[in-house]
């Protein structure tokens, strides 16, 4: 990819989720505020539209996610991760709190899957994560 395009793919990716990510995370963030299930899914639902949007300027670019991107993703998934099991041992989340945690949870896990079979196929997704047995004399009784 030349610098040009690198350029405004990365500009463009920043506006998505400048625009879109941000207020979905801002809705995501009042319905845990308000105690809202359908806010924070209407949250979830703009973050879901931001990744889907992403994705769809890795296919124009002919590009997968970059590292940092990979490395953002996955640790702000872990951060949240940490604070909503945080607070569920706390006991500090009530009952909306808690469904729209599993919501974003569920949304994330269904988003990585959905990601990987439309990137890799079902088959090459499954690969992705399928080592095989190594040879030789380290598996079985024989």
């Amino acid at each position: 990819m030349t610098t040009r395009s690198s350029a405004e793919r990365t500009v463009l990716v920043f506006c998505i989720w400048a625009s879109i990510g941000f207020l979905g995370a801002c809705g995501l963030m009042e319905g845990f505020a308000r105690n809202s299930v359908a806010v924070s899914l209407v949250g979830i639902a703009g973050l879901c539209l931001a990744f889907i949007a992403h994705i769809v300027v890795n296919a124009v670019f002919g590009q997968g996610f970059s590292r940092g991107e990979a490395t953002f993703g996955i640790g702000a998934f872990g951060f949240f991760a940490l604070v909503f099991i945080a607070a569920w041992l706390s006991g500090e989340l009530s009952r909306a709190d808690y469904l729209s945690g599993l919501a974003a949870f569920g949304a994330l896990a269904a988003g990585f899957l959905l990601y990987l079979s439309t990137r890799y196929g079902l088959r090459g997704a499954f690969s992705r994560f399928h080592l095989a047995a190594p040879s030789g004399n380290g598996g079985g009784g024989r």
